[in-house]
């Protein structure tokens, strides 16, 4: 499977959890992650996932402006979704697969804080 959005080719990670082990893909290139439907959520609740995102969240800043991003199992054009609790938080998804998060969007979404509540205000504000 190649990354979608730098076409770097993407390697297999386990993360083990308390529930048994989630296996994602990570893009050799910009580090990005792909989670098929529901291991997001999974590892958001496992502490043996802090360390899955090790990419540098500037460079996943960069790839934010890619636009046309296709699903890297069916190709099908995904589209970019934003995370019901931290509305600032916006990544691609595919409705039969799964969805893609950016060098750094991963670490975000697992650790929320008060801060991302000012920052998902702050988001709403900007979209009006």
């Amino acid at each position: 499977m190649d990354c979608p959005k730098c076409n770097s080719a993407m390697h297999e990670r386990t993360v083990e959890t308390l529930q048994g082990p989630v296996t994602i893909d990570q893009c050799t290139g910009c580090h990005g992650l792909w989670f098929d439907h529901g291991e997001a959520e999974q590892l958001k609740a496992s502490w043996m996932s802090d360390f899955v995102d090790s990419g540098d969240k500037d460079v996943g800043k960069t790839y934010n402006r890619v636009r046309d991003v296709p699903c890297p199992r069916c190709q099908q054009a995904m589209v970019k979704v934003a995370d019901t609790k931290q509305p600032h938080l916006r990544f691609e998804a595919c409705p039969s697969h799964g969805l893609f998060m950016d060098a750094g969007e991963f670490t975000d979404y697992k650790h929320e804080t008060l801060f991302d509540i000012f920052k998902g205000v702050a988001a709403r504000l900007r979209r009006k």
